[in-house]
């Protein structure tokens, strides 16, 4: 039993998976199966439905019944109609300002919804993309940080043996140790985040909890980017969809606002209607002329003559909507300028950052050159060599930050330029 209860709280992790993606297979699985991105989709399809229910009063509905019933004297209406065999009519909304107008509202707004999940799709591809390059740069930073550790263990095994021979003060061992200390401490660090990167990458892209996606190994490719500030916020403006979807929303308001005061119009439907009629329900007796089959087509015309107040009050509260929303689109694009001229500086500063962290690696990689050569000699001790390697192992990682930082950088710009997803491609 006891061993039974073990199985089933490991069965989820042994269930576990762990797969290695490349950037754009995650991304392409993330606009598949993201949570959040299919329910938005499902918005979409709702407000798709709504514009159908909005055209439904000018699509002709046919009814047809019977008001059968035996007349005792003079006949009477069945539920507003003389008493029928078979009876059926027929209405559709020839002409109606206003139901025209929410009609074209629904559109805007499907429109709006639609431009909505175009924007969740891109934050969920950026989203996606941060997680990728920290599972990256948790492979990478994990990789130097062993190479590091394990060079600082030697480093401590030959002070072991210079304290031992009397070369070194046993205050060495206790430095050494130290470090080897520090460097594991740094290494369970970087592979805890790894695998919270991993595990965060797996659930946005909609695996099973417990699943882990790795970031296979692929060349830094080149991106696309504005050459100067003014072209990256000029793009970045151009074609926001969130720009875009308030001023559909405001496009909606106005159509609603219009459709609240067209109440006043009038409103023209076509009605038909067909009865057959029964000589068991005395028509002849009180009639001049009996006839079975009967019908009638026309048009009904509704002219409001005084409508209320609730009209001119929905469409003040539409109006007032629609101003909230204009100072939110200049908002937005006041908003917007920032962002992109920041992250253009920000990638220029994670330029410089990674070409100074790329000059500094080869600096530590020439002196490790140097000191094997000098070991070769006689001119340089172990210690010194192995200790250079630790420093160089430092700078891979230092370098790994930076070029991390970069990409990060990069793919942000590409956001707010709104060419994220054509640039992965």
């Amino acid at each position: 039993m006891r061993i039974q209860t073990i199985l089933v709280l490991l069965a989820p992790v042994l269930a576990a998976e762990v797969r290695t993606l490349t950037r754009m297979q995650a991304v392409d699985l993330a606009l598949k199966q993201n949570p959040e991105l299919m329910m938005a989709r499902l918005q979409e399809q709702k407000a798709a439905q709504q514009v159908r229910v909005a055209r439904d009063p000018f699509l002709p509905k046919v009814f047809a019944g019977s008001g059968l019933a035996y007349s005792n004297g003079f006949p009477m209406s069945v539920e507003g109609s003389a008493p029928t065999v078979v009876q059926a009519r027929a209405v559709a909304s020839v002409f109606n300002k206003p139901q025209s107008l929410q009609l074209a509202a629904a559109r805007e707004n499907a429109r709006g919804v639609e431009l909505d999940t175009h924007a969740r799709r891109d934050a969920i591809a950026f989203r996606t993309i941060e997680l990728w390059l920290e599972a990256q740069r948790g492979v990478r930073q994990l990789e130097a940080a062993r190479t590091r550790l394990a060079s600082l263990d030697k480093v401590a095994e030959l002070v072991r043996l210079r304290v031992e021979a009397g070369r070194e003060l046993p205050l060495e061992t206790r430095r050494a140790a130290l470090e080897v200390a520090k460097a594991r401490q740094r290494a369970e660090a970087i592979e805890s985040d790894q695998a919270f990167a991993e595990g965060t990458l797996a659930m946005v892209l909609g695996f099973a909890p417990g699943d882990r996606v790795r970031a296979a190994a692929e060349e830094t490719s080149s991106i696309d980017l504005p050459e100067t500030e003014e072209a990256a916020v000029n793009r970045a403006l151009e074609d926001n969809k969130e720009i875009r979807r308030l001023e559909s929303a405001l496009l909606a308001k106005g159509l609603e606002a219009q459709a609240h005061r067209a109440e006043r119009w009038p409103k023209l439907n076509l009605v038909a209607q067909y009865g057959l009629f029964a000589k068991f329900n005395n028509y002849e007796d009180f009639f001049q002329r009996f006839q079975r089959h009967n019908g009638q087509i026309g048009v009904s015309l509704e002219v409001p003559i005084l409508s209320g107040s609730a009209a001119e009050a929905s469409a003040a509260q539409a109006g007032l909507e629609a101003s909230r929303l204009r100072l939110e689109i200049n908002d937005t694009r006041g908003r917007i300028d920032l962002e992109t001229r920041r992250a253009f500086q920000t990638v220029k500063t994670a330029t410089t950052a990674r070409d100074v962290s790329r000059l500094d690696l080869e600096v530590a990689r020439e002196s490790l050159s140097v000191l094997l050569a000098q070991l070769e000699e006689g001119r340089a001790g172990l210690r010194q060599v192995e200790e250079a390697r630790s420093l160089e192992s430092a700078k891979w990682a230092a370098y790994y930050e930076a070029q991390h930082g970069l990409e990060h950088a990069r793919f942000a710009l590409l956001r707010h330029t709104g060419g994220l997803l054509a640039g992965l491609r």
